[in-house]
């Protein structure tokens, strides 16, 4: 391994994979299933072949590279994804992918026998299809196919279909057993870059509860309805909106965060006083019970605001993602890996939800975070430096080298 030999492999590689759904201002857009994800997971194969790897792609789509076309032996599957929000950054998922195809290399060229694959999943974000780690949600049996008719896009087409229309489900995807699994990504918080540390090790990754609240107040005149008679959906919505900031910020001791990320108001005319509000409410964190008491309070709440307004509504669960705990062993065995190689690291929850959660559960499972520049992913200004993904490659090859049988 020499530094500026492998940060110009990490370069070229990171380069090719940059214009792919670009737009203007730097951004890129990627959805799952599009033409720009399958630019992508072809861009991989072709960066793979010409390094002589084998290659296969799984039934859902998911592209697996490994040294070898078959080994009788449980594999360490290093993985991350290659889709994007839209408008997104370029660095978030694709770093844990070319990250995991130097560390392949090294393995070869340095002759270890460590039974390793890297994988790219699909769908990891949720912006295409309204729910998160599709790719490897299917593999591990978290996700059914009859899940996927109710999954629609913006074209109203079911996930279902789309993938059988690509040639897709025609055949078992299951994930085979593993001996482990491991993503490299960046943190998409700013911990690491103000702190000035190189790498984090994940503990625990926050679970996720979504909710989609409609508000039905009554649609009316904004000039010839008196105050004392309005319904104002909207701002119930408002009142709402901010009990779930104080409450987040209540239970912000226990790392829990709650977000209303959606606003939808119907007429959404200015003269119009508003009839009808739908809100996406996100709440996260790595204690059940601190979430399960913030959910609580606010339906409480909620309740309140309504029954003073004089406004029905409904609060519907879309997702109960409950928080994963990552392997102590792999959590143990990373960090010590870093220290032997004088990376500095601390051990840190993730907020951001990743593919490694859908594996926490069937493998030993484990994640290193690297910084991003002031915190700031999903966002065209999303960036990292290549020279801390060398060094959370360090840190995996070394760890892998430490469990070799």
């Amino acid at each position: 391994m020499g530094k500026i030999e492998d940060l110009k492999l990490l370069n070229g590689w990171f380069n090719e994979f940059s214009s792919i759904g670009q737009n203007k201002i730097g951004g890129v857009t990627r959805l799952a299933y599009s033409f720009d994800e399958n630019n992508m997971h072809e861009t991989f194969k072709k960066i793979c072949e010409k390094l002589c790897f084998h290659v296969k792609s799984d039934s859902v789509g998911n592209t697996f590279v490994s040294l070898k076309e078959s080994d009788s032996r449980k594999p360490y599957l290093i993985a991350s994804h290659l889709d994007s929000v839209p408008n997104g950054g370029k660095y978030d998922g694709v770093l844990g992918v070319i990250g995991g195809i130097l560390i392949l290399k090294w393995i070869r060229d340095n002759n270890i026998d460590i039974p390793v694959k890297v994988c790219a999943f699909r769908c990891e974000e949720s912006s295409a299809f309204g729910k998160a780690t599709i790719g490897s949600g299917l593999i591990t049996g978290k996700i059914k196919e009859k899940d996927l008719c109710s999954l629609k896009g913006v074209r109203e087409e079911s996930l279902y279909d789309i993938l059988k229309s690509k040639g897709y489900l025609s055949q078992n995807y299951s994930v085979e057993a593993l001996q482990g699994y491991i993503e490299m990504h960046i943190e998409q918080g700013r911990v690491l870059y103000d702190n000035k540390v190189e790498a984090g090790i994940v503990t625990a990754i926050a679970g996720s509860k979504r909710f989609k609240l409609e508000i039905h107040g009554r649609q009316d005149h904004s000039g010839a309805t008196p105050m004392s008679m309005r319904k104002d959906a909207l701002s119930a919505a408002s009142e709402v909106i901010l009990e779930i900031e104080k409450l987040g910020i209540q239970e912000s001791i226990h790392s829990t965060v709650a977000t209303v990320g959606e606003i939808h108001e119907t007429p959404n005319a200015l003269n119009v006083v508003p009839g009808f509000v739908e809100l996406g409410i996100d709440i996260r964190g790595i204690e059940s019970s601190s979430i399960n008491s913030l959910i609580s309070q606010l339906k409480c709440n909620i309740k309140n605001i309504m029954n003073k307004r004089n406004l029905s509504y409904e609060l519907i669960p879309t997702t109960l993602g409950e928080p994963v705990k990552l392997s102590n062993q792999v959590i143990g065995g990373l960090y010590e890996a870093a220290k032997k190689l004088g990376i500095g690291c601390i051990k840190m929850p993730s907020g951001a939800g990743h593919d490694a959660m859908e594996f926490a559960d069937i493998t030993k499972t484990g994640m290193v975070f690297i910084p991003c520049k002031e915190g700031i992913s999903h966002n065209p200004k999303e960036e990292a430096d290549l020279s801390d993904l060398l060094n959370a490659c360090k840190i995996v090859y070394e760890y892998l080298k430490e469990v070799l049988p």
